[in-house]
């Protein structure tokens, strides 16, 4: 397994040796090890998980919401690659939202032949989908 010092981790991901000192203070990352001189040595998964932080903060995410998420996608599996999947669902899944909360009003007012034309062109899963979110928001379901 490769290791690297803070400043090589700074390099690689393209984050201040400040910011990585900073996450690492608040518990986002962690150093694998530290070496005989005391240095602190992160893994290639702490690179994978700086990148993921660095996105979450791109699509709005406070850092005590991205804590809770990744603390919580650790007890889900200690694998990056699993956890990196969790967020791209999860982004996924607010784009989703954000699109139902668009499509919402416009779907209200159509009349029911037109909400039966529009639910045959959806595929099926698309459909479903839509429909738990829009269940989830507290509409009702598009047939």
């Amino acid at each position: 397994m490769k290791l690297y010092r803070i400043g090589e981790l700074a390099r690689l991901s393209e984050i201040s040796l400040r910011t990585i000192d900073y996450y690492t203070k608040l518990g986002l990352i962690q150093p694998e090890s530290r070496s005989d001189t005391n240095y602190r040595l992160y893994s290639d998964e702490t690179l994978m998980r700086l990148k993921r932080i660095e996105t979450m903060k791109r699509e709005k995410y406070s850092l005590e919401e991205i804590k809770a998420d990744l603390t919580h996608w650790n007890k889900v599996s200690r694998d990056e690659l699993v956890t990196d999947k969790l967020t791209s669902l999860q982004f996924k899944l607010k784009q989703l939202e954000k699109e139902v909360r668009e499509v919402g009003p416009l779907v209200e007012k159509l009349k029911p032949t037109q909400l039966k034309n529009l639910h045959q062109k959806l595929t099926p899963s698309a459909a479903a989908c839509i429909e738990a979110l829009l269940l989830l928001m507290g509409k009702g379901p598009l047939s």
